[in-house]
């Protein structure tokens, strides 16, 4: 009876505890190891050049993307996750589920995931869906790796044991205290989407000058300077950074990046002369942010 007893505990120990749930779309990329975590799932935005379509999901090649981005005169769109989708990745999940995603400011995936969650209350309150589920959507007023560390954060109070509430009014906190910075090889997207003149456009290009862009406190992006060569503006991009992140040894800082993993290295070599965080990720762009970022840009959030 006690072997009995003793082979339940460790099935019990060893099966995944499925209490929560963390959905992020697919502009936050997920390590290696998020991948394997059953508690994490990506809903995949969609990615248009022209009449080049694709998923950003494992389908995605970025190579081939950016290719596609260069050789169009047109900006590249994406499409945001339907409710029914993101209603997908909740399951019958009868615990906590929290959505993260891309800022409010920059696309709809925000609306369409809150569309998604009043959608799912409606169908448990009708019993077409078990009842219980706590569902929380979190605008990540950032984007790529930015969405990924608030995953992290998430799953960090999960795992402490705090309530869903708690949970939610932490992350709130830890959001309003995060910050994305990011610089670009090219301004051809920008360009391409109008928000800059072929004029300036040129004139960047010709004098190799780089913009440090940055998230305001809502979501949406700004430019917090320039510099003539990307070495100078990656320089700059960790000193702005390092001046409004206190507690670094507190903290994790992310690092994504365009098809340019060396200048990536390079980046993390510079904060780690300068600074001591907790933990530094890097990881690669999937294809929302790679869209963005666009070839050789470089991403970081803390």
């Amino acid at each position: 009876m006690h072997i009995i007893i003793n082979r339940m505990a460790c099935i019990r120990q060893e099966a995944p505890d499925m209490s929560y749930k963390i959905v992020i779309d697919s502009c936050g990329e997920l390590t290696e190891r998020l991948k394997e975590d059953e508690h994490f799932e990506n809903v995949a935005l969609a990615l248009d050049v022209d009449d080049y379509h694709i998923m950003d999901d494992e389908t995605f090649d970025q190579a081939e993307f950016l290719q596609k981005v260069k050789e169009s005169p047109n900006c590249p769109k994406s499409s945001c996750p339907t409710p029914a989708r993101y209603m997908d990745a909740f399951g019958e999940n009868t615990g906590h589920v929290y959505m993260v995603t891309l800022s409010s400011q920059l696309s709809g995936s925000y609306n369409s995931a809150m569309l998604a969650k009043d959608l799912y209350e409606e169908k448990m309150a009708e019993g077409e869906v078990p009842a219980g589920t706590q569902i929380h959507v979190f605008d990540s007023k950032s984007a790529s790796i930015g969405e990924t560390l608030i995953g992290m954060k998430i799953q960090e109070y999960e795992e402490t044991g705090f309530s869903f509430e708690q949970v939610v009014a932490k992350v709130d906190e830890y959001i309003a205290g995060m910050n994305t910075f990011f610089v670009l090889e090219t301004l051809e997207t920008l360009r391409k989407n109008g928000r800059l003149s072929n004029l300036k456009a040129m004139l960047a290009t010709a004098l190799n000058i780089k913009p440090v862009m940055g998230s305001t406190d809502i979501g949406s992006i700004q430019q917090l300077g320039q510099a003539r060569g990307m070495n100078k503006a990656l320089e700059s991009m960790v000193t702005k950074m390092l001046s409004v992140t206190k507690n670094c040894e507190e903290k994790v800082l992310a690092i994504s990046h365009c098809n340019c993993p060396a200048r990536a290295r390079r980046v993390k070599e510079m904060v780690e002369k300068l600074a001591h965080f907790k933990k530094i990720i890097v990881i690669d762009t999937a294809g929302v942010s790679s869209m963005y970022a666009n070839d050789g840009g470089v991403i970081l959030a803390v």
